[in-house]
């Protein structure tokens, strides 16, 4: 299952009967938020806005805004076959294979692996229409105000390229713009992600400006790689060629030394100039807060690229769950395998969207000995952007970790405050709220394993209530003479 750009994904979806054509006129303003919030809590699909007030392109919003959404998107039927791929490619890193048919297996894999390397191309869609200069205008796009207290109107689902002015590596992640006018708008670079440690070297450099290229648009596997928390030296375009099984096309851009995804619906070329920084905010946030204003970047757009008939791309976030957080669940199952060869113990994780993806991240673990839970969280706030996760709760590996009711009564019963409760403080979020100060605070691990006798418990522990096999079983086989339904 791939998809060459947006289009065929459109197609696609409209074929599934997962996405709706709305002709009536509708404001960009507001309305179009409204009316996304709605549809993404009500599990509804995806939204084609064919007649946005104001505007002749048309506006994509929620097309992964489901879990099947976004496993199609990635190119599979379900989420889980991902996995399998990622644990498949994860064991080639350890060591070579035994036997000559599993080597030639490995070999296969390998070459086909080679084949999802990115590939440059001459000619793009994406540059069918070419803008300089004065001709450039963001404002005849429908980006869109989601919130009221929002500052402005922002692009939401932006594929932020840059390059590190030490290595050369490109990065693509998406980071919101603010849009200030027909030419500039910020750059809501956070703190932990690699576009800001970009314009952090090209600070420190004394470099005049930093290059940068905004895709908006493409094929949707590789706009979800630019909210994937990959590794900085990880080329997401491989991995977006690994996850849809195809090379993704790229081109030279126009006036920057950067190369972009060809098949893109818009693209944006311009710098940051090292130093420079405007008031940004306040943004309606996934946090369901809104975030605070406060100095950021300016992007200066010198050229614009596009399709002769562009679509534009965009998603709202705010209190979950919101399609951001289905995008969120696919970082979540397909980097698991990654976690276990760390952690080999973790059997599974759940971020829940009430956790704004680093609030909770719930694990279970096959516990083995004395202050294991404790080595999990410890091993978890060492990995990446994990770093961030404010609240670690640790179960056994019997807990289904996605059944809350299931946690939450592991949780309240296991428990002990004054044993099973870690604080300890470290690196946060831009966004969190509750801290005193901004992106360093406390966090807590809670060990809601069982305890045993080798961990100081004087006594033993209770085992569960549960019925009898055969007791279970009679009552099966009996069921329809009891005529209870």
């Amino acid at each position: 299952m791939k998809f060459k750009d947006l289009s065929e994904f459109i197609a696609f979806l409209e074929g599934k009967g997962e996405l709706r054509r709305i002709k009536t006129p509708v404001s960009c303003e507001l309305e179009i938020a409204e009316i996304a919030d709605r549809v993404v809590k009500r599990g509804g699909p995806a939204l084609l806005f064919e007649n946005v007030t104001g505007y002749d392109i048309p506006l994509l919003i929620n097309m992964y805004g489901s879990e099947q959404r976004t496993a199609w998107a990635l190119g599979v039927e379900k989420l889980d076959h991902l996995v399998e791929r990622v644990e498949g490619l994860l064991q080639l890193a350890h060591g070579p294979p035994e036997g000559l048919l599993n080597k030639l297996r490995t070999l296969g894999k390998l070459v086909q692996l080679g084949s999802f390397q990115p590939r440059t191309v001459s000619n793009a869609p994406c540059q069918e229409l070419v803008f300089h200069g004065e001709d450039v205008d963001l404002l005849k796009f429908p980006v869109l105000k989601c919130w009221p207290l929002d500052a402005g109107r922002f692009i939401t689902l932006p594929l932020v390229i840059t390059r590190d002015p030490e290595t050369g590596v490109q990065n693509y992640g998406i980071y919101r713009l603010q849009v200030f006018d027909a030419r500039t708008t910020g750059m809501h670079w956070q703190t932990h992600k690699v576009g800001t440690h970009h314009y952090r070297l090209s600070v420190e450099k004394g470099l005049d400006r930093l290059e940068v290229a905004v895709a908006l648009g493409g094929d949707p596997a590789t706009i979800w790689t630019g909210s994937a928390p990959l590794p900085p030296d990880v080329d997401e375009m491989a991995a977006a060629g690994f996850l849809r099984e195809e090379a993704v096309d790229l081109v030279k851009a126009k006036t920057v030394d950067l190369l972009v995804p060809a098949q893109a619906e818009i693209v944006l070329e311009g710098y940051v100039v090292p130093g420079e920084t405007r008031l940004e905010g306040p943004f309606g946030d996934h946090t369901g807060y809104y975030s605070e204003a406060d100095e950021y970047p300016v992007f200066h757009v010198t050229c614009l690229t596009q399709r002769r008939n562009p679509i534009y791309p965009t998603t709202i976030v705010g209190r979950p769950p919101m399609e951001d957080y289905w995008m969120g669940k696919v970082s979540e199952r397909i980097f698991l395998p990654t976690i276990r060869m760390v952690l080999p113990e973790v059997v599974d994780i759940n971020m829940p969207a009430e956790g704004v993806f680093h609030n909770l991240v719930i694990v279970s673990i096959k516990k083995e000995f004395p202050g294991h839970a404790h080595k999990v969280m410890h091993g978890l706030w060492g990995l990446g952007l994990m770093s961030l996760a404010k609240t670690i709760v640790v179960v056994d590996h019997f807990v289904n970790v996605h059944n809350p009711s299931e946690v939450a009564w592991r949780v309240t019963n296991n428990l002990d405050p004054a044993k099973d409760i870690l604080f300890t403080t470290g690196p946060i979020d831009d966004l969190d709220v509750a801290s005193p100060t901004p992106r360093f605070g406390s966090k807590m691990g809670i060990d809601a394993t069982r305890k045993s006798v080798m961990e100081g418990r004087p006594r033993e522990w209770p085992p569960d209530i549960v019925m009898s096999p055969e007791i279970k079983e009679l009552v099966e086989t009996k069921w329809a003479q009891y005529g209870i339904d």
